[in-house]
């Protein structure tokens, strides 16, 4: 098992902090957001941890961690990102956003997942964007599921029927090495003939992970959802940091 941290993005609304360091460096109490990720990745026994830079990335200097830069960071996104450290989809992999902080069991509850593709999704959500004005629920990326299996994962997912219930996508994924084979050929097979819009993105190249989780889908593969229990923020705002201030505790 090894782990891989996303951490090319710029975080332009968390200026004036982000034009000195990159989003993930962001502090809610005494350690940056990734250097708490890197922490209780150690602690669940993963120790192999490359970070995906970009923006600022000479500013992020924390030991024991592979280092790989997305040099185009400014104008790709997320997805090109993890397939920037694609040598790293060898053997079972947990994904994570940078600007996310979370407990322990979180990524306890992931590494129990048994299939192939996992999502982690949280049920009880809505109640976490009350009073989050500068990032309200409209921007919320959702997971749409009927009967335990998703059909949609894109931002903002609404009028689901009754049989139907909408989570949240955590910015957490966990592979098999089954999982990281499919990832990757679908990534080779796109990038040789895709041209266009890619799903929610303009391009592929400006793909949202949840763009290619949603591609996966529609191939007809397995993604599943893990319903986690268990504190969990993204930071995204200024506002963020002092809302997850008053209840976060590590």
């Amino acid at each position: 098992m090894n782990g891989i941290i996303l951490a090319a993005g710029v975080g332009k609304r968390l200026t004036p902090f982000t034009d000195n360091f990159p989003k993930g460096m962001i502090k809610l109490f005494d350690k940056s957001l990734i250097e708490t990720q890197i922490d209780i990745f150690h602690s669940c026994g993963i120790n192999d941890i490359t970070i995906v830079t970009g923006h600022l990335s000479e500013k992020m200097t924390f030991p024991s961690v592979q280092y790989i830069k997305n040099e185009n960071f400014s104008s790709t996104n997320i997805n090109e990102s993890l397939f920037c450290a694609k040598e790293k989809l060898c053997d079972s992999v947990l994904i994570s956003y940078s600007d996310i902080i979370f407990e322990k069991k979180i990524i306890d509850q992931l590494l129990n997942f048994g299939g192939d593709i996992g999502v982690a999704a949280r049920s009880n959500w809505k109640s976490s964007y009350n009073g989050r004005t500068l990032h309200p629920v409209i921007e919320a990326e959702n997971i749409l599921l009927e009967n335990g299996k998703i059909l949609k994962i894109q931002k903002n997912i609404s009028g689901e029927l009754p049989n139907q219930t909408i989570t949240e996508f955590l910015g957490l994924i966990k592979l098999s090495k089954v999982g990281c084979s499919i990832f990757l050929e679908k990534f080779s097979e796109l990038k040789k003939s895709h041209t266009g819009e890619f799903h929610s993105s303009l391009s592929l190249r400006q793909a949202y992970l949840t763009d290619m989780l949603q591609e996966i889908i529609d191939t007809g593969y397995t993604v599943e959802p893990v319903l986690v229990d268990g504190n969990w923020c993204e930071i995204d705002t200024m506002q963020d940091i002092e809302n997850a201030r008053k209840f976060f505790v590590l």
